[in-house]
């Protein structure tokens, strides 16, 4: 998991850097791109965020379920709902975006 951090650090400097070593005259000059950029990696963070949370909660449901398959009806609820909690943060993350990239 610090290995993936550590990638996606990387990649969020990268992409921070040309901005922050641009000239004035390149900014002035604004086409939109530096948003798009933004806009993609909030998208790319919330998915990869989601899918290792949904992941997370389904697995430790299904480990709660092989320990004690009687309580399988009492533990499918919560865990759709939690599921549904995960996936509206990433919907979130997508409308920011669609705002950023639509200028609304």
């Amino acid at each position: 998991m610090k290995r993936v951090v550590q990638i996606v650090a990387a990649i969020a400097t990268l992409c921070v850097a040309s901005a922050a070593l641009a000239n004035e005259a390149a900014a002035s000059s604004f086409d939109g791109t530096g948003v798009a950029y933004a806009a993609a990696l909030a998208i790319a963070v919330a998915a990869f965020g989601g899918a290792i949370g949904q992941s997370m909660g389904i697995k430790s449901a299904l480990d709660s379920i092989g320990r004690n398959p009687s309580a399988a009806s009492k533990i499918t609820t919560p865990m759709i709902i939690g599921l549904a909690m995960i996936e509206s943060l990433v919907i979130y993350a997508l409308v920011i975006a669609l705002m950023l990239v639509l200028k609304i």
